[in-house]
């Protein structure tokens, strides 16, 4: 956020807003950054950005390397998220999720929505080496959850400018309406080379009792892995898994009825 968009807000929820946009520059899961880093992405002052990250290191939220003066998020963030991991039951989903990505050969992902991304909390893709979002626009977690939004998450015209990454992302928001409507209809995404060329992801949602995706689950493979031919065996795999997710990880009133 902008020092002028900041100026906007009013009173003491700037500060808020700011000190959440300083843990968001964290999001990447690249190197620790300084200062000066946060300032320019966020298009702050040197002193502004040096005070809300001291702020935030007093309560725990980063933590400074003593030799580089660079920060990183600290342990109230790793508590929380902890904390967070264990309420949703997503510690359920993960022996699910391996025993999916055996069976299949594929990388196993478990994703929910955050604003314009999707989020992968869960599954194979969770390495130290990459961060956990993913743009909604180009892969198959994230058309599942623009395909089965929840009230008030928004659909395509809720998305900022759509990138594009290989020849084939979808970056016209007409273009993207009309996939998701294929995708409603068939009951699944495809990502095939639209965020990196050589990967093919096939996505199902994991919905409750009012059709809405709380998480998205995919396959990730080389084409050569995940052939056309074979795809409806992956996806059969996968939606029986995404049923088994629902018992998991959802209360039993906002599950579906069992399948007949």
């Amino acid at each position: 956020m902008s020092e002028d968009a900041a100026a906007r807000v009013p009173g003491g929820a700037q500060a808020v807003r700011r000190a959440l946009d300083v843990l968001h520059c964290f999001h990447d899961n690249g190197p620790d950054l300084g200062a000066s880093d946060l300032a320019r992405r966020l298009g702050l002052s040197g002193s502004t950005a040096h005070r809300l990250a001291r702020t935030l290191l007093d309560a725990g939220f980063l933590e400074q390397d003593a030799r580089t003066s660079r920060y990183r998020l600290g342990p109230a963030v790793t508590e929380l998220g902890r904390l967070s991991y264990h309420q949703r039951g997503l510690h359920l989903a993960a022996p699910e999720l391996a025993d999916l990505a055996a069976r299949t050969g594929a990388t196993a992902d478990l994703a929910l929505r955050s604003g314009p991304h999707a989020v992968i909390v869960a599954g194979g893709s969770v390495t130290p080496r990459r961060g956990l979002r993913r743009p909604l626009h180009s892969t198959a977690l994230g058309k599942v959850l623009l395909a089965w939004a929840r009230p008030g998450e928004g659909g395509p015209a809720s998305l900022p400018p759509l990138p594009a990454f290989t020849d084939r992302t979808i970056v016209e928001p007409a273009a993207l309406e009309a996939e998701l409507a294929r995708v409603r209809s068939q009951g699944h995404a495809v990502n095939d080379g639209e965020s990196a060329y050589g990967v093919r992801t096939l996505a199902v949602p994991v919905l409750d009792a009012a059709g809405h995706a709380r998480f998205a689950l995919a396959l990730r493979a080389t084409p050569a892995v995940i052939t056309h031919e074979r795809a409806e065996w992956f996806l059969d795999r996968a939606r029986s898994c995404a049923r088994a997710l629902e018992v998991l990880l959802l209360p039993p009133a906002e599950r579906r009825p069992p399948a007949p």
